[in-house]
Order: C-alpha cells, then structure tokens, then sequence
C-alpha cells in the first residue's frame, strides 16, 4: 500500500476561489511566535538599559528582573524556528560557519554576540553577589551548600576582589556592555522584519518600514510583559497590596511604555496609509485581505483592542494597578495580532491574485507536525521562558527585597 505524502502546510491551511496546487501557508504558528519571542528579548533588555545607561534610580529593581527575564527569553527565542523546521538536525551550523551572504547566518552571528553581552552584563553586575555567596557557604555542611558553593565559586571566574575600586569598575563596563546592547538588541530584533521587508514576492511584507515598525513594536511588548510579570510577583509575594518601591518602578517604567506605544502606532497607521496612497498593482488584493477577510484581526483585535483600548487606559489618571495589568495585557495582545496578521496575513492571497487561503490552528494535535505548528506547541515556547526565569532566580535571585 502507498501512502499518500502530505505536504507541509496542507493539514491547516483552507483554500478559497482560485488558488494554485502548491500553494500553501507554510509559515505557521511557530513563525509567528519567533517574532515575537525575539521582540520580548529586545523589549525586556532596552527596558534594563534604560537604568544601566540613563541611570533612572526610580527604574533600579525594575531593571535587574528585566535584564535577567531578557537572559531567560533569550533562551527560548530560536526555538520556535527548530519547532519549524523539518529537519534541524544542523541548526548549530549557524553559528559555527557565519557568513554575510544569508540573513538567518546573521542571525546566528547577531544572536551570538547578544548572548554574550547579557551574560557578561549579568556576572558583572552580580559579580559581587557570587562572591559573597561562595565565601558565606565555606564550612557548611550538606551536599547542596557544598555544591551551591561551588557553583558560586565557578561563577565568579577567579574574580575575589569586591573592593571599592573593583565595584566602580564592574558599574562601568555594565554601562559600556549596556550602550553596546541596546543597537545589538534592536538589530537582533530588526534583522526579522528585515526577513519579511525585503521579500519582493510578497505584496504584503514589501515595505522599509518593516524593520523598524518591528524593532518599535518589539519594545512595547517586552517592556509590557516585564511590566505586567514583575507586577503579578511581586503582589503575589506582598499577599496584598504592591509595596510602595515597586509601585514607583512599574509607573515610571510604563511612563516609557506609553512613548513607544505611541510611536509603534505612528509606524503602523503610516505604513497603513503609504500603502493605500501608492496603490501598487498588488493594492487590489491586499485591500480584499485587509479590509474584508482580515478585517476583525487587523482593525478589532490589533489595532482597536490591542492599540486603541490600551493607550486610553495609559493616558488616564490616576494610573491604578488594575489598569496596568489590563493595559499591559492588551498591549501584549495587539503585538502578538501584528504578527500573527504580518506572517498569517501575508500568506493569506494566492499568487494568482484571484484566491485566498486561511489558517486554521490545529488545537488538538493527532500527529507531532500538529503539535509543532498547532495551540500546543505555541504554549510550550511561552511557558519555557518563565521556567528559565525561575530558574535563573534560584540562584540570581533578582526579586529579593532589599
């Protein structure tokens, strides 16, 4: 008996009028969440920075946690590119053979030096915690002091003095490391939209904006997911009421939301209106998928519940809690809907401009290609990094009280 091949992209894709055979929407969930994963990465760092490099005190506990969520997410970014692929057996390649000629060797190269700023930014700035801890563990018994204490021991890399002068050193090259992570991060991030920009097949993704409508968006959604984490521990661990220190942190950090949410607004209803203006010959079709078969997850989810909704909330007094924990949701949301609508949207025409195609989410999955690209499998890239998180704080402990 010959079984039939099934091709990548057939089991959730829909078509719809005249659409060609091999058509497919082969970029799935997995797809969408790469971008966004990656975006919470830059969003959660340049949110860090903003108190290593700019030195906003009122920023301080704030920014610890975000630099160590940034660690934590940054584990998890290129998993859902592994997800995706069918064959990852040589993914490490990436970062072995760089060259300039492939925008994912960018990737490996770009990715690899991120990871090794925020390493080096994070035992910088815990330097002093690590040998502090080692030197408090010497003479305790039990097998887990004496492995935590090797452990601290390995971390501080020969590295004993934390004396005044060492400390003063250690702040300045995180202020260098810093600066120097803030155009990697953001270029880390942009190098995605700069995928999706310079695809000229694609009507919908052909634009020079997309790198930075990206790189603006990415910042939004990292420094609300840092917001609205940071916010949900800390009234988890106060049992009540967030304490006061905190309070201060969350408002002035989103103060700094609310900036690039309105410039991430900005770029997207300038992207939407350069596109109707100049009317490209592919402006027909793209009108169909914008304003008619997408219009709910564009006009109502995006912009409306994901733009809209949250900025109103920011823009009022008193700026409560509950109108943070609901602004930062939202906003989280609407980013995800940019890209869900950039990949899913940006497939959804046949290039036969005379047919569309829908994705449909496998939820239940019956084969491991479901699970992959299907409701499971996004769930798993968003809960690992929040177990790196927890980890990383069994030995960081970034959310002690001072």
């Amino acid at each position: 008996m010959i079984h039939p091949v099934i091709v990548h992209g057939s089991e959730w894709t829909v078509k719809e009028l005249f659409v060609y055979p091999n058509e497919y929407i082969y970029w799935g969930i997995q797809i969408v969440m790469y971008p966004f994963m990656t975006g919470l990465v830059a969003g959660a760092f340049v949110l860090s920075s903003l108190y290593h490099v700019f030195a906003r005190q009122e920023l301080k506990r704030i920014a610890k946690f975000s630099l160590i969520f940034s660690f934590a997410l940054l584990w998890a970014a290129p998993l859902p590119l592994l997800l995706h692929l069918q064959q990852p057996l040589r993914c490490e390649e990436v970062f072995f053979t760089p060259h300039f000629t492939s925008a994912i060797a960018a990737f490996g190269m770009v990715y690899s030096l991120y990871f090794a700023i925020v390493s080096m930014e994070i035992w910088f700035i815990y330097r002093r915690y690590f040998v502090e801890q080692a030197k408090a563990l010497v003479g305790r018994k039990g097998w887990l002091n004496q492995a935590r204490r090797v452990t601290y021991g390995v971390l501080t890399l020969g590295a004993w003095d934390i004396g005044h002068d060492a400390i003063e050193k250690d702040e300045k090259v995180t202020k260098i490391l810093a600066s120097t992570g803030i155009p990697v991060a953001c270029f880390l991030h942009g190098y995605a939209g700069f995928i999706f920009g310079s695809v000229k097949a694609n009507a919908m993704w052909m634009t020079p904006l997309m790198p930075v409508i990206f790189i603006v968006s990415a910042a939004v959604s990292g420094i609300a997911l840092c917001i609205l984490f940071y916010s949900l521990i800390n009234l988890w661990r106060s049992k009540s009421a967030m304490p006061k220190k905190e309070l201060d942190a969350v408002r002035m950090a989103t103060k700094y939301l609310l900036i690039f949410l309105v410039f991430a607004i900005s770029l997207e209803l300038l992207d939407m209106v350069f596109r109707g203006y100049t009317a490209m010959k592919s402006w027909n079709i793209l009108r169909s998928v914008i304003y008619e078969k997408d219009f709910l997850s564009i006009f109502l989810f995006q912009y409306f519940c994901g733009n809209l909704v949250p900025l109103i909330i920011l823009l009022r007094k008193p700026l409560s809690m509950g109108k943070i924990l609901t602004a930062t949701t939202l906003i989280l949301f609407g980013v995800f809907m940019m890209r869900w609508n950039v990949v899913i949207g940006g497939q959804a025409f046949s290039l036969s401009w005379a047919g569309f195609m829908h994705f449909e989410l496998p939820i239940i999955p019956h084969s491991l290609e479901t699970y992959k690209e299907g409701l499971l499998g996004a769930l798993t890239i968003i809960m690992l990094p929040f177990l790196f998180f927890f980890a990383l704080n069994k030995l960081i402990p970034t959310l002690e009280k001072d």
